[in-house]
């Protein structure tokens, strides 16, 4: 079993899909840590010998900020736009989307459940 930043890899994907489980690591970024290691990408995470393990672990603690420091990087960045009382921030805060999208509808993600509201439509007389 592969352990790299604290995540236990999976044994039976590939390693490109298996780096992706780490929080802060992509497609392309996986990609680009198995190139610099010297591993090539079709290799299952099983099949990663201690010395690849190594330089895997390595590469990724010298050069990317990954898992804690970086959720704590990015709840620290939405911290300081809501207490700034950016338009951004407030939209965090009041736990709408952030960029852009519509709210009126398909916002059900960030907004969560409908909460009907009863005798919203009254007949008219």
């Amino acid at each position: 079993m592969a352990r790299i930043a604290g995540i236990d890899l999976p044994k039976n994907k590939r390693g490109v899909i298996g780096l992706t489980y780490i929080y802060g690591i992509g497609p392309s970024r996986a990609a680009k840590i198995l190139t610099e290691a010297g591993i090539h990408h079709d290799k299952k995470v099983s099949e990663w010998s201690d010395d690849e393990q190594n330089a895997i672990r390595n590469h990724i603690n010298q050069g990317f900020k990954v898992e804690g420091a970086l959720r704590s990087e990015v709840q620290l960045n939405i911290k300081r736009l809501t207490d700034i009382n950016s338009y951004r921030g407030s939209r965090h805060r009041n736990g709408l989307p952030v960029r852009g999208q519509r709210s009126k509808t398909n916002a059900r993600t960030r907004k969560g459940r409908r909460k009907t509201i009863a005798n919203k439509k009254m007949a008219a007389k």
